[in-house]
């Protein structure tokens, strides 16, 4: 499993990508930096090929690189300008492209990849435009893409927590992504990251209200069908969600909240258009960052105190028990199987 990491220059203590190892019950094993990066604060992994994405954020740039050997990387090909922050990369399922989305100006990247998995061409997306914009006038609100869903009839979706907006976008090959539609949220709920669930509807976690939307596909169209918290006790004074992450079998959600530092599971509705809070528990460690479930485990990345924690999870409720085992990390921000 890869970490995406904050180092010194975004204010962490990691030197890098970081690599970690799951035994056969669920434990994990830090093995070390896989190659030095600056803020690699988010990875991907190519479908096929041993290849490596990660954004470098407070360098405004996206790097490749391939493996060499068990868990070490090195560079492949040159550093692909980004935009301001660049904080989320997404790779396409069929090897094609792959997507940035940057904080702190808006932007989505998209950047087709030649043969050896290395961004060849780089297309930025049509800017956005604030569908709230009559609610704050006077007061533009900046554009802050933070995700991309790479979404099982091919389309791409993305979040722009500045906006408050879901933009669903075509890939065009030479063209790079074109505007499909979008769904407005409410304003100031800051759509953050989003999960598809085998149904189809997508789950989206909101940072600034800390709920969760269903929004479900009519027609080609996705529409919003479902707003809720995202915690069974409430959003709590200094909270802001950070991650969504579905069960193995998807009938389980499973969001984090930094401040209160909780993970929640939430259970999702029979046809995938609700999800109703179960339980909040301790996430296990100080800024819960990024999660996600594995098998039956649960394991949860802490950026401010240096861990991941990892939890069995009940195959019959889906709720997470005692911690199982807690492996010292660098400011991780980001998990993501190396396979």
């Amino acid at each position: 499993m890869w970490t995406g990491t904050y180092t010194p220059d975004g204010g962490g203590r990691a030197e890098g990508i970081g690599a970690l190892r799951a035994d056969g019950n669920g434990r994990l094993e830090w093995l070390g930096t896989a190659v030095d990066a600056q803020s690699p604060s988010f990875v991907a992994v190519h479908p096929t090929l041993p290849v490596v994405y990660a954004v470098a954020e407070q360098q405004k740039l996206v790097q490749a690189y391939r493996r060499a050997g068990e868990f070490a990387l090195e560079p492949l090909g040159a550093p692909q300008p980004a935009g301001e922050a660049a904080c989320h990369v997404a790779s396409d399922p069929q090897g094609r492209f792959i997507t940035a989305a940057c904080w702190g100006d808006g932007q989505v990247i998209l950047y087709e990849l030649d043969s050896d998995g290395v961004p060849a061409r780089r297309y930025p997306a049509p800017p956005s435009v604030d569908p709230h914009a009559s609610l704050s006038p006077g007061e533009p609100r900046q554009s802050r893409a933070h995700a991309s869903l790479m979404m099982q009839d091919g389309r791409v979706m993305t979040t722009d927590l500045g906006h408050d907006t879901l933009r669903i976008w075509t890939y065009e090959a030479g063209t790079g992504l074109v505007a499909d539609h979008e769904v407005v949220l409410p304003f100031g709920s800051g759509p953050r990251h989003l999960v598809q669930h085998p149904g189809g509807n997508v789950f989206v976690v909101s940072e600034y209200s800390v709920e969760v939307f269903v929004v479900r596909l009519e027609a080609g169209t996705f529409e919003l069908v479902f707003r809720g918290p995202a915690t069974a006790g409430g959003a709590l004074e200094g909270d802001s969600a950070a991650e969504i992450c579905l069960g193995a079998d998807g009938r389980f959600a499973y969001t984090g909240v930094r401040g209160s530092n909780r993970i929640s599971v939430l259970e999702v509705g029979s046809d995938g258009s609700g999800l109703l809070p179960l339980k909040d528990i301790d996430s296990g460690g100080d800024w819960p960052r990024h999660h996600l479930v594995r098998g039956p485990w649960l394991h949860v990345a802490h950026e401010r105190s240096d861990n991941v924690a990892t939890f069995a999870l009940d195959p019959g409720t889906g709720l997470p028990g005692p911690v199982l085992h807690d492996a010292a990390a660098p400011s991780p921000t980001a998990l993501v199987p190396a396979d």
